[in-house]
């Protein structure tokens, strides 16, 4: 069982909790974080979600995501999920968010961020990640315009390659 902190709207953080999957009281929120992680020739890594997964199962998606557990950060959260989904340990404690987005339960922190990881230094987790690689912009319109990729818009997708070279840090 897995507990998240919760939050009013206005992103303060509540010294309440919740369990994670359950729905949230009136006027609560959580929060959620994601990373997409690019490398030289501007491609994005991203992830194909294994089959059992019970939301977008078999679907390809951003490099990574997860809700944030109690008692951590952001930065903290979005570290964990790097290292328990991929294996991959980056310091995320001076990275700041590039985005924060409202959604109807929550906020989520996108993280944008440069790094020459290979495909073979990754050690994917084998209950939500069943394989990775990397992808260009429009290979991943192509995608979501056959339907193996979640279906987010495609003004967002540009955003997101348009911003990694705004503020990100190459590792």
């Amino acid at each position: 069982m897995e507990v998240i902190d919760l939050y009013d709207r206005n992103r303060q953080l509540l010294n309440e909790t919740a369990v994670r999957g359950e729905k949230l009281p009136k006027g609560r929120y959580r929060l959620v974080v994601h990373i997409c992680l690019f490398n030289e020739k501007d491609e994005m890594l991203i992830q194909q979600r294994q089959t059992t997964q019970k939301h977008f199962p078999n679907m390809w998606d951003l490099t990574v995501g997860g809700q944030v557990s109690a008692g951590e950060t952001s930065r903290q959260g979005i570290q964990r999920e790097l290292k328990e989904e991929l294996g991959i340990n980056i310091d995320m404690s001076e990275v700041m968010p590039t985005l924060s987005v409202p959604f109807k339960d929550g906020f989520d922190d996108v993280y944008l961020l440069r790094t020459n990881v290979s495909l073979d230094e990754l050690t994917l987790q084998k209950e939500e990640v069943q394989a990775v690689k990397w992808a260009s912009e429009e290979e991943i319109l192509d995608m979501i315009g056959c339907g193996e990729f979640i279906e987010y818009y495609e003004a967002y997708i540009h955003f997101l390659f348009s911003m990694i070279d705004g503020d990100s840090t190459f590792n």
